[in-house]
């Protein structure tokens, strides 16, 4: 449970050194880089502009040419393929890719260029078949589209608006005065909109046929063909079959060059990582000789980095503290258990200056509420074991990954202790097939008692944890107060209210509204009740003339008393929060009795057995899914708005180090 404490490192080498200590440091990951900004006669900046934008594109081209492959030579991967992580290679297969980038690039360029001609090939093939579609329409034509006449007759081919037949069509020629006389039309085929028809005139006709013809909507066909229809629609098919032969001979190399694809990946990982650093070249300040490195850097980690600077390099290093008002990044350490809830405090915010890392405190709650929602053993033993099986399974994935299946784990395990206490076991499964399939009763007690037996029980319990984790964020609330020494404020604003809650909770416990609820009479003897209103008296009297204390009116502080009194009203909505343990712990519960009983509704028989283990599994997965799911989600709830909202602020930033950024591998160091 600890923020690392951070230290500024500054080194200055030779220059000759540069692209080594560089990647040294990208290697090791542990520095985080501040850019310099002051620039003077000795020290300046370089320009790495050009330098990056290669790379990046190289980036571009094999993220492009990676697409390409994925798309025409998927790699075969299995369901839980996501969970491997980067692969892992090699130190000298890493080398081997460096010496070979250059060919690889040209394998890259050569992948793209493949797809460059298959879609101009698919564009072929596609246009094709539009021009045979609409050559099929004169597909009894005898004579080449594009076909003038003889030295005395013009030939023409088109199509007119409207469906009509030959006779029908003359008699509508007829009609128009101006058509000439010495004119032959032929129709050649009609579908619902047009009628296509073919037109011999005298040459000295032409521009009054076609004057006439146009009343009708004429218009000359988009596709003209050398050929008779039938020859070009037979040509063109054969253009087709020779472009998908090519496109099949295309697909089969990209297949044979999907083999190279680890090789890619290494490559645009391999330049993605020459980006970054070329990055830090272009903001750190350098010399004719030299070059400064300054940053950020966890103190339990500078002494190492130092000693292997100064064994393999001539450097001048030093260190400093850092100062009050600079912006330093923060780095999380805590152990597996507690390390697996960081990602749902840092979702939060990481911790301020003046601010404990809560991930262990918060683990802790976290695991305890979630078994309490979801609260079956047989769930909890469900989780726990496909977690463990994909951790052992997969030890490559990425450590996002890997934290949240270790939160799952433990989360998993505190289901199935709450199960166990709850005497939830797939909920009465147990007892449901013991009666229905063996006549006979198996029970296993709850090691407790049973919520759905008793839910009022189950409510006050839920209400004593909800004070336990708030009481705690007040807590931790107060030791930050101490912390920076502000004594009065940890009086007046921690103290007071644990004085003046504690006596209300008190004053409530020997109610008969307490009694109502938890089936219990409670009686204290007249000292402690007498304490108890003392405790809430003065408390809130404290509260309310201490709260406005930086307020120098009087009236206005007053005012201030009696607003922060007001918080009483968020703290009962917070406790009330908590009643969500018992409604979700409750669904899953009686959800699964209800599948339980559907299930053995086939009764005891053949079809009875296939009816219970249908309904069962399908039963049961969703009932898992959609609890494990709300309790995901109702936990998280419960820590950011009421744990974190009695203390915790965030506010500061990731500590980002200057390292190896890659996107499908890791290299293993000899």
């Amino acid at each position: 449970m600890a923020v690392l404490q951070m230290q500024k490192i500054n080194i200055c080498a030779m220059k000759a050194n540069r692209k080594k200590i560089l990647e040294l440091l990208q290697k090791r990951g542990c520095l985080e880089i501040i850019e310099k900004d002051k620039e003077d006669e000795v020290f300046t900046k370089t320009n790495t502009a050009t330098q990056i934008s290669i790379f990046e594109r190289n980036v571009s081209l094999a993220e492009n040419a990676l697409e390409i492959l994925d798309m025409y030579a998927p790699e075969k991967k299995s369901m839980l393929s996501s969970l491997e992580g980067k692969k892992q290679i090699s130190d000298s297969e890493y080398l081997k890719t460096i010496s070979d980038q250059q060919e690889i690039m040209s394998l890259v360029n050569r992948i793209i260029q493949q797809k460059k001609n298959l879609d101009e090939k698919e564009s072929q093939i596609a246009k094709y078949q539009d021009e045979i579609k609409a050559l099929s329409i004169w597909k009894n034509l005898d004579v080449p589209m594009n076909y003038q006449g003889t030295k005395d007759t013009v030939f023409m081919l088109g199509s007119i608006l409207g469906s009509y037949t030959q006779e029908i069509l003359i008699s509508e020629i007829e009609k128009i005065e101006e058509f000439p006389k010495e004119v032959y039309i032929q129709v050649v085929a009609a579908d619902k909109f047009q009628t296509y028809i073919t037109c011999i005139c005298i040459k000295d006709k032409t521009e009054e046929t076609e004057k006439a013809l146009r009343q009708l909507g004429f218009t000359r066909p988009q596709v003209v063909a050398h050929h008779t229809p039938a020859v070009s629609i037979k040509n063109r098919g054969k253009r087709i079959e020779n472009l998908y032969s090519d496109i099949a001979e295309i697909k089969s190399e990209l297949a044979r060059e999907a083999l190279s694809r680890q090789s890619i990946e290494s490559v645009s990982d391999y330049y993605t990582v020459r980006a970054d650093k070329y990055r830090v070249v272009g903001t750190i300040l350098q010399s004719k000789h030299t070059f400064f490195v300054s940053g950020f850097i966890p103190v339990k980690k500078s002494g190492k980095l130092i000693e292997e600077l100064e064994k393999k390099f001539v450097v001048a290093i030093d260190t400093e503290e850092v100062g009050e008002d600079e912006d330093v990044p923060v780095l999380l350490e805590n152990n597996k258990t507690a390390a697996a809830v960081e990602d749902v405090v840092t979702s939060f915010g990481y911790p301020g200056k003046n601010e404990i890392d809560p991930t262990a405190i918060t683990a802790f709650f976290y695991y305890v509420l979630f078994g309490i929602m979801l609260s079956d053993a047989a769930y909890g033993l469900i989780i726990f074991l496909g977690c463990l099986f994909a951790l052992k399974k997969y030890p490559g994935m990425s450590p996002t990954m890997e934290k949240t299946l270790r939160m799952f784990k433990n989360c998993g395990i505190s289901t199935l202790v709450w199960g166990i206490l709850f005497g939830g076991y797939f909920g009465d499964a147990i007892q449901v097939i013991a009666k229905t399939f063996f006549d006979t009763t198996i029970t296993i007690p709850a090691l407790w008692f049973e919520p759905i037996e008793k839910p009022m029980e189950m409510l006050i319990y839920c209400m004593i944890f909800g004070i336990i984790h708030l009481f705690t964020g007040l807590a931790i609330k107060g030791y930050q107060l101490l912390k920076q020494k502000y004594v009065m404020a940890f009086v007046c604003d921690v103290v007071l209210w644990y004085v003046f809650l504690i006596g209300l909770i008190l004053l409530l416990v020997p109610t008969s509204l307490f009694a109502s609820l938890s089936g219990t009479t409670i009686v204290f003897p007249a000292g402690i009740n007498m304490l108890a209103k003392v405790m809430a008296l003065g408390g809130m009297l404290g509260i309310l003339l201490m709260a406005g204390r930086r307020a120098k009116n009087p009236i206005k502080r007053l005012l201030l008393g009696a607003y922060s009194l007001y918080d009483t009203t968020s703290w009962l909505s917070d406790l009330l929060s908590y009643s969500r343990l018992l409604a979700l712990g409750l669904a899953t519960g009686v959800i699964a009795k209800v599948i339980n009983t559907m299930a053995a509704m086939g009764g005891k028989s053949i079809g009875g057995v296939i009816l219970f283990i249908v309904v069962f599994v399908f039963g049961h997965t969703f009932n898992l899914a959609i609890n494990l799911l709300g309790s995901y989600v109702h936990t998280n709830r419960l820590q950011y708005v009421e744990f974190f909202g009695k203390f915790y602020e965030g506010g500061s930033r990731e500590f980002k180090p200057f390292k190896e950024n890659t996107k499908y591998i890791n290299v293993k160091e000899n």
